[in-house]
């Protein structure tokens, strides 16, 4: 006997340029859908944050582009979350730091030790930018799992959560 499950989709979709069915969307940021940031009982819920969030679609990076810009802007646009929630960086409680190796046309992807290679790599490059954002004794608790794919030509994405120390004029949700 078979059994037959639906369909579960896997990877976020982005939300069309200019979507602005949320409080927080704006033409020149688009955010994926599910990828909105809130804040419940002075917990800020950090949705997957990557290189293209915040900023316009003319100005995103691509896979090609080198693996530092991903991680800068994604901390960039971290930061900014975080701030604009009433949080800091030192504030952050938790993180899940995603990354992949670029799949792209004309790039061939490494395999066995050269692999590894590339990923022990990108997690060194993660590592000293990374500590940057933190003062001393301050980074959060973080796990980091390299993954065959993230959505929106990002190599990186964060997910996390921080207390929210002074909370803004405008409440989220």
């Amino acid at each position: 006997m078979a059994a037959f499950l639906p369909v579960v989709k896997l990877f976020a979709q982005r939300a069309p340029a200019g979507d602005t069915s949320s409080p927080s969307a704006s033409k020149d940021a688009p955010r994926r859908m599910g990828g909105e940031h809130h804040t419940v009982n002075g917990i800020h819920y950090i949705s997957g944050t990557g290189a293209n969030d915040g900023y316009p679609k003319e100005d995103h990076v691509l896979v090609t582009d080198p693996f530092e810009k991903h991680v800068t802007r994604t901390m960039e646009a971290l930061k900014k979350s975080v701030e604009s929630a009433g949080s800091t960086m030192d504030d952050i409680i938790h993180l899940q730091v995603f990354t992949c190796l670029p799949l792209a046309d004309g790039i061939s992807m490494p395999t066995g030790k050269a692999r590894f290679d590339a990923h022990k790599a990108q997690y060194d490059t993660l590592n000293n930018i990374y500590k940057t954002y933190f003062s001393a004794g301050k980074a959060p608790s973080r796990a980091c799992m390299a993954v065959e794919w993230i959505p929106g030509d990002s190599l990186i994405e964060i997910v996390g959560s921080a207390k929210v120390v002074n909370s803004p004029a405008v409440a989220d949700k």
